[in-house]
């Protein structure tokens, strides 16, 4: 099994801290300033928590030297977000990367067993682990969500649109109509939701009475359950 180096397991450490207490109710800027002040790092109080939007969602980035493993990492953060923030026995994470030529590279390497980030994934979540490139995540069944660690990987490009209408990640589709079905009115995460529109009716087919509706879509899937968002080679996006 591979080992962390004390550096890279200095660094779990510290995300394990900050989840901890932000799980814990403590205000994100208040435990980023406290798992700085543990760490010891100097000038810790002239540090100041960014929240980028997220308010009291913690938003936090490792910072490894080159070389210094960062991918490995990010198996290790999706366990640790798990366990500590969501407290969920099998959490969706989106690992987000700069480039095509990176996101078939982590897919094949977190769908490889003995993989170093997938044995990590493995062992975390006892084999229950369903790895999916981006353009496979029609895949996803509703007895899936819970019952596995789901990791998709994808590009940021995927993400950012203006018009949502015909791009795969925000597009309807048919095959996600069974995870909708069972979801009651009063769930949370409606109101991130994405609706049918009227571009959405022509680009898929559907009648007008669609419009207003919530749109069977992956990104509505994710506002859905809320999932650990891993943003490799972040200091580039």
């Amino acid at each position: 099994m591979f080992s962390l180096k004390n550096y890279q397991q200095r660094a779990v450490n510290a995300l394990s801290a900050f989840l901890t207490r932000c799980q814990g109710g403590t205000a994100v800027a208040d435990a980023f300033r406290e798992t700085l002040a543990i760490q010891e790092v100097q000038d810790a109080e002239k540090w100041i928590y960014r929240d980028h939007g997220f308010d009291q969602v913690p938003y936090v980035c490792i910072r490894i030297p080159t070389g210094g493993g960062k991918t490995i990492l990010g198996s290790h953060a999706v366990d640790v977000a798990a366990r500590q923030y969501q407290q969920t026995d099998y959490p969706i994470a989106l690992w987000l990367v700069p480039t095509n030529t990176i996101r078939l590279q982590t897919v094949e390497a977190l769908k490889t067993p003995g993989h170093p980030y997938r044995a990590h994934l493995d062992k975390a979540f006892k084999h229950q682990v369903l790895v999916l490139d981006i353009d496979e995540v029609t895949q996803i069944r509703p007895q899936d969500i819970g019952g596995k660690a789901i990791v998709i990987v994808s590009t940021l490009a995927n993400l950012r649109v203006n018009d949502t209408s015909g791009r795969k990640v925000y597009a309807y589709h048919e095959n996600f109509e069974p995870h909708f079905a069972k979801i009651p009115p009063n769930h949370p995460g409606l109101a991130r939701c994405e609706r049918v529109g009227k571009s959405d009716i022509q680009e898929n087919g559907l009648s007008a009475s669609e419009i207003g509706k919530v749109k069977y879509s992956f990104a509505n899937l994710l506002a859905l359950y809320g999932p650990i968002v891993i943003v490799d080679e972040a200091h580039n996006a």
